[in-house]
């Protein structure tokens, strides 16, 4: 987003809001965002993992699909998504990929099966691309419909149920996953129960004239901070989450990105609904045989942060790069540097020794397990 000019930026209902606070704002997919508060990203994120942090997600693409009923359009999905959607339940949502013909992601978005719809939320610098690709490849008895009223928050961390709960009391009852519907002081708010963080937690669709009075209500609660992109981008990364168009994307497919578990066992191979969608015949085998290279986690040895775009060699010196890091950052939970990359299967097993080349230097980095930090979602 470097050198983009800011007059063609959009802002979400909440940018008032966040100037109030005190935000330094940044260009982020198309979008004015916050990316910290004057607490200081490090701050943020442990307070997020201490207490609760509220996220401005308004940016994100919400859409709606529609059909003569919800199992006609999970039907019709089915066949742009490697998941089981028509065994989703009502009330339950599913992490889904859009993927390529040639076995690539086109987007990573969350699925959600309501009574008489289905409720998508993908990436804000997909959105557009995502809408598009949905009408073109639907058939026509699928409406689709971009939700341009509303806004997302996002409320994550231990504290995260007392301080919606208090605000609207049946998101108690709700377990990781489940989707609800509530009313806050008339307002009709579109709840989910996951998140990005690691960390149990809450997002909210709210309808964009009510969205600054429900964050300031939030905020007014008892350990809820505001929370910018900064911090967001450090907890997924210890939470080991993928972030579109660094981790994965048109040139990773979701065996190496280690994101099979997104496809169930009704869309593999032996399935009663195997394959039938874009890239199968790549995917699947894939996924039975094993790739090539996978997706792993690296604890660079030291303080020094190894970061995106990083060459990894298996050899101090010598020799040609055989991966590269996708993302990587100082976690502050775990009070050392971490990173995410992909390396050749051979080199995937915990414990392995490989080395990032870092200003001119090869510096050594251990394979470990993903999550970073173990996830505390309420299950």
């Amino acid at each position: 987003m470097a050198g983009q000019d800011d007059s063609a930026l959009n802002r979400t209902g909440l940018y008032d809001l966040h100037l109030e606070l005190g935000a330094k704002m940044v260009p982020f997919a198309g979008y004015e965002m916050p990316v910290q508060y004057p607490m200081g990203v490090l701050k943020e994120h442990l307070h997020t993992r201490a207490a609760a942090g509220l996220f401005d997600v308004s940016h994100m693409g919400q859409v709606i699909l529609r059909a003569p009923s919800v199992g006609e359009a999970a039907r019709a999905l089915e066949a742009l998504v490697p998941a089981d959607l028509l065994g989703l339940a009502m009330g339950r949502q599913r992490y889904g990929l859009f993927t390529a013909p040639h076995g690539g992601i086109l987007d990573d978005l969350m699925i959600a099966r309501r009574e008489d719809d289905l409720f998508l939320v993908v990436n804000a610098a997909r959105k557009a691309t995502d809408i598009a690709y949905l009408r073109a490849a639907l058939p026509a008895a699928v409406t689709v419909e971009e939700v341009a009223d509303r806004a997302l928050l996002a409320l994550q961390g231990p504290e995260a149920e007392a301080a919606l709960a208090a605000e609207v009391p049946g998101v108690a009852a709700m377990r990781f996953m489940d989707v609800a519907m509530f009313d806050w002081r008339g307002a009709a708010l579109w709840v989910s129960r996951s998140g990005y963080t690691g960390e149990d937690g809450f997002e909210i669709s709210v309808p964009g004239a009510r969205a600054e009075g429900f964050a300031r209500a939030l905020l007014a609660r008892p350990g809820v901070a505001p929370i910018g992109l900064g911090a967001r981008d450090s907890l997924r990364l210890e939470a080991g989450l993928c972030l579109y168009g660094h981790d994965i994307d048109t040139t990773t497919n979701p065996a190496e990105a280690a994101l099979g578990w997104a496809i169930q066992k009704v869309r593999r191979t032996g399935g009663a609904r195997e394959g039938g969608f874009p890239g199968a015949d790549v995917i699947l085998p894939a996924l039975a045989e094993g790739p090539a290279r996978l997706r792993v986690g690296l604890r660079p040895e030291g303080r020094a942060p190894m970061r995106e775009g990083t060459s990894l060699y298996d050899a101090a010196e010598g020799g040609a790069p055989v991966g590269q890091v996708t993302s990587g950052a100082f976690g502050p939970s775990i009070v050392a540097p971490m990173s995410m990359g992909y390396l050749p299967r051979p080199l995937c097993a915990p414990g392995t020794r490989v080395y990032g080349e870092v200003r001119g230097k090869r510096l050594p980095a251990v394979v470990t397990a993903l999550p970073f930090r173990p996830a505390t979602y309420r299950k």
